[in-house]
């Protein structure tokens, strides 16, 4: 019988100038943009009824998921000492479709990891409304969410799991033999064509013998700066990297501008807004090494990533959310960052049980009885992550890709005039500016 489960996570941000495209939601393809073609995976599965639902904001599920972000950036640097790049919007929707599956303490830890202790049908609301929200963005900004279930043959996955997948989540739900050959191609093919072929491949082998099913999600984000970046101020300039050695890289620059200032908690950074008016982008660097500015000193020959990882485990929950609500108008005499393109990619099973998701990834322990009919029961035996970004003149472009398998203060003023160089190791992202949800983590060493 089967009883594992697998989630799959890819994110691709990038930066470019986009055509606007349609929100409109196909349930044959799932929601999206049209001009991408869906993947033709295995067999499509719909036996389950799709739930008529109430997508609703809920402030509780936003905090939860602004200082899940913050933690999982956190817990993944720790682990992978290469700069990561994460998506906790991603993550969050295919960990709180897995949700609708278990039950006890294993559904508990779901809830209060995801939601801050709201009941499921709350979280559920909340992301069906961040799906809605994010299809729908104004200005150039293209946005694409996708959500997957691939049931085995013989998963025994109930069809009210099904149903909840499908209502809250729009999810595509297809039967396969997660273990033959056929589903590397086809999930590769299905993660390629929702992230406009920014993560052409997110696994490598089949799936083991007792995997039950695969939950995943894929998330395209493509916006346009409000105030693009003149490519004639584009140079190359020094960056301090993660081991003290300098490299010349290109940098954006701005002179004598008027953009939002972030300071506060040890460090300093800018607020880019895309012109959707909703999402923005934002860098932090923290202060110099003569101290955080709350009277925690540093050692003077610290390196810059030793500066960066002292400062980023010194955040805690909502630290981001503050820093950014807290922005101030500033003119900055020159502001420049690097012009720059990264990706990651790694597992993730490890790294969420020090999240608080202990008991899903425990065979015997794990409760997920809403999930289908195995008598040895299922667990979560993998969790995939992919990631990439590019940044240049125009604007942003992102994507995102999440496979869950299942097996048995107040800041100070702003000087009048700022100057602000991201030349050694920051953290950056993409937030939404509304309710303070990170779509986009990173940092850049």
């Amino acid at each position: 019988m089967k009883r594992t489960l697998a989630l799959l996570l890819a994110c691709a941000l990038g930066l470019g100038l986009l055509a606007g495209c349609s929100t409109g939601t196909d349930e044959s393809l799932g929601p999206g943009c049209d001009g991408f073609p869906a993947a033709p995976p295995s067999q499509p599965w719909s036996n389950a009824e799709k739930l008529s639902v109430s997508p609703k904001g809920s402030e509780a599920v936003n905090e939860a998921l602004a200082s899940f972000g913050l933690k999982l950036l956190q817990k993944t640097r720790e682990a992978d000492k290469q700069s990561p790049l994460v998506s906790p919007l991603s993550v969050a929707l295919a960990l709180s479709m897995t949700a609708n599956g278990a039950d006890g303490n294993t559904l508990a830890q779901f809830q209060e990891v995801l939601g801050g202790g709201v009941d499921l049908e709350e979280l559920n609301a909340a992301c069906a409304q961040y799906l809605s929200d994010y299809q729908g963005l104004l200005g150039s900004s293209q946005c694409r969410i996708a959500n997957s279930l691939w049931k085995d043959h013989s998963g025994g996955i109930y069809e009210d799991f099904v149903s909840k997948c499908r209502g809250y989540y729009s999810a595509q739900v297809y039967e396969a033999e997660l273990s033959e050959p056929r589903i590397v191609d086809d999930l590769n093919s299905w993660v390629s064509d929702k992230t406009n072929k920014m993560i052409p491949q997110i696994i490598d082998q089949p799936f083991p013998e007792e995997t039950a099913c695969l939950l995943v999600n894929a998330l395209y984000l493509k916006n346009k700066w409000l105030n693009e970046f003149d490519p004639l101020s584009t140079h190359e300039r020094d960056f301090r990297h993660e081991d003290g050695t300098s490299q010349q890289v290109e940098f954006l620059s701005k002179h004598n501008a008027n953009l939002s200032y972030l300071q506060g908690k040890g460090a300093q950074g800018v607020v880019l807004p895309y012109d959707d008016g909703r999402l923005a982008f934002f860098a932090l660097i923290p202060d110099e090494p003569s101290g955080l500015g709350d009277g925690t000193p540093f050692t003077m020959n610290c390196t810059p990533t030793e500066l960066l990882g002292y400062w980023l485990n010194t955040l805690e929950g909502g630290d981001l959310s503050q820093l950014i609500n807290n922005r101030e108008d500033a003119l900055f005499l020159s502001f420049a960052m690097p012009k720059f393109t990264a990706e990651w990619s790694g597992s993730l099973e490890k790294i969420l049980p020090e999240l608080g998701l202990e008991d899903a990834f425990i065979p015997g322990t794990a409760n997920f009885s809403s999930l289908g009919d195995c008598e040895e029961g299922y667990y979560i035996s993998q969790v995939v992550h992919a990631a990439k970004i590019e940044v240049n003149e125009k604007g942003t472009e992102a994507a995102a890709a999440t496979v869950v398998a299942p097996a048995a203060g107040s800041p100070m003023q702003p000087p009048e005039g700022v100057t602000l160089i991201l030349d050694r190791p920051f953290l950056y992202g993409i937030v939404d500016l509304q309710n303070g949800v990170p779509l986009f983590l990173g940092t850049y060493e």
